[in-house]
């Protein structure tokens, strides 16, 4: 009731230009329920009007009120979070800087772009952006437009000459479905030929229209290919040309060759980066880090004595091949590769640097070869080889040998003549190429009881003789690396300290 009745008669007053009175009025006991405001503008008209007396009673609101807790003021300069980065023994890097907030954004980079195009590939780079978030191994395009919707993401994706990035902005609560969205589009795509051929159409709809509806794009454009004549001047909008050459097999191509783990970087930010690495790098660290094409490959081949003319001799030769066997890191089964094979317990098990190592054989009417091919990382380049003439050497050694090894071998080789001899086209030919090496056919008979009869003492005489034949040829291909010339003296090292390359022996080598 006071504060209605102190604020009736304060207007009542204020009408009259009684400013002392209202105020007056208002610092009666019960004037404490006046409102704030009309007392700030009463000390305001006070002040206004001159009146000096009230001006001690309210003071001026440039100063803070007594009692009153203000908060406090920002620092001049915020701290931002570092950014953390931490790099996989694959070469790929993780990076993220945290911040407060609820959302957070990811993305993953490659360092690709028009720049790594050729003549044949022109275009890839356009094409290759409009099939981001695309069907992968493990979605369709529809379970990823899904995945994105439920997360409340937003994603995208953008090439340039020198880079790409694959973007997702989310909640930091759906960051873990996020990352493996995003590595699952990046690391996994399909690239199915519909989904191509339906891109090129729309890239193809669009070329027409870019100098009209974006002409600074266009001038751009057209700038870089003015002004530079490599790589940087490669279009970034692919050509009509370019197009017609482009398909699913082209962007594969280009995809394997350029997307490798240590010119990719996972980046995030308001992301906590313990948070990112335990999300991140179950998914990322088993990326190849370079192309497979990155390896050593190495034939080592010495002259085998006889040749079909002399088939005892060519018999032993291919139980000889098959008793040592080999094969690749992964390989199993079939007759001289799988676990139980010479060369895979004792090189592919106990190696892991080794990726293929395999006996192989040639026989002509009168001559042959026999050997070992591998292929290694150049880091282990010289050990393989000492590895290759320590194998090669043992065959030959007396004892080195078991009979459980070689009634393996006899037993894979009679398999594998029986079953080759199923095929009716294989038949046909075995029958004209005996006719063309012995006069006649000899049957299937004869050359299972060749293998029946061979011992390990055969086998070794064999390999003495194939060792100490007067030719040796040498085959590798490699990367042209500045490390090569390094490679190769370490490479003829090895191979002389084993013990299989003698004096007078012809060393013939091909690159």
């Amino acid at each position: 009731m006071f504060k209605s009745l102190n604020r009736f008669v304060s207007r009542k007053l204020l009408r009259n230009g009684s400013y002392g009175k209202a105020i007056s009025l208002l610092q009666h006991p019960q004037g404490t329920y006046c409102d704030e405001a009309v007392c700030q503008y009463l000390s305001y008209a006070s002040l206004s009007t001159g009146v000096g007396h009230y001006e001690r009673c309210f003071p001026p609101l440039f100063h803070p009120l007594k009692g009153i807790k203000l908060p406090p003021f920002l620092p001049d300069v915020v701290e931002r979070y570092p950014t953390k980065i931490t790099t996989l023994p694959n070469g790929l890097r993780i990076a993220s800087e945290d911040a407060p907030g609820p959302a957070a954004a990811i993305g993953l980079y490659v360092d690709c772009g028009s720049v790594y195009e050729t003549v044949e590939n022109a275009g890839v780079t356009h094409l290759l952006e409009r099939m981001a978030y695309k069907s992968t191994r493990n979605r369709n395009h529809a379970h990823i437009v899904r995945s994105i919707e439920a997360t409340g993401g937003n994603a995208g994706a953008s090439a340039s000459r020198e880079q790409m990035a694959y973007l997702y902005d989310t909640l930091k609560a759906h960051i873990p479905a996020a990352v493996e969205l995003l590595v699952d589009c990046v690391r996994n795509p399909v690239f199915l030929d519909c989904e191509v051929e339906e891109q090129l159409k729309h890239i193809r709809s669009e070329i027409g229209e870019i100098a009209s509806k974006d002409p600074q794009q266009f001038l751009l454009e057209s700038l870089h290919v003015a002004g530079y004549s490599g790589a940087l001047g490669n279009p970034m909008v692919a050509s009509e040309a370019a197009l017609e050459r482009i398909d699913g097999s082209v962007i594969r191509k280009f995809y394997s060759e350029n997307f490798n783990a240590d010119r990719i970087v996972l980046a995030a930010f308001g992301v906590d980066h313990e948070q990112l690495l335990t999300v991140g790098e179950p998914l990322l660290y088993d990326w190849n880090a370079e192309p497979s094409v990155d390896q050593t490959h190495v034939a080592l081949a010495f002259e085998a004595p006889g040749g079909w003319h002399h088939d005892k001799n060519a018999t032993a030769l291919t139980v000889l091949q098959t008793l040592m066997g080999g094969g690749g890191s992964f390989s199993a089964g079939g007759p001289g590769k799988g676990m139980h094979s010479r060369l895979y317990i004792r090189v592919l098990n106990k190696h892991q640097e080794v990726h293929s190592f395999s006996a192989f054989s040639s026989i002509f009417n009168d001559t042959g070869l026999f050997g070992i091919a591998l292929s290694t990382g150049s880091d282990f380049l010289a050990n393989a080889v000492n590895i290759a003439a320590s194998e090669l050497l043992a065959i030959a050694t007396p004892g080195q040998v078991t009979e459980l090894e070689l009634d393996r071998a006899k037993n894979a080789t009679k398999s594998a003549i029986l079953m080759n001899l199923e095929s009716r086209a294989i038949v046909a030919e075995d029958i004209g190429r005996q006719i063309l090496t012995f006069g006649t056919r000899k049957p299937v008979e004869y050359f299972l009881q060749c293998v029946d009869e061979l011992t390990i003492d055969d086998l070794t005489i064999l390999a003495q003789k194939i060792l100490s034949s007067p030719s040796l040829w040498l085959a590798w291909e490699m990367l042209i690396t500045e490390q090569m010339s390094l490679e190769f003296k370490e490479f003829c090292e090895a191979f002389l300290k084993s013990g299989c390359a003698t004096h007078g022996k012809s060393f013939s080598y091909f690159n």
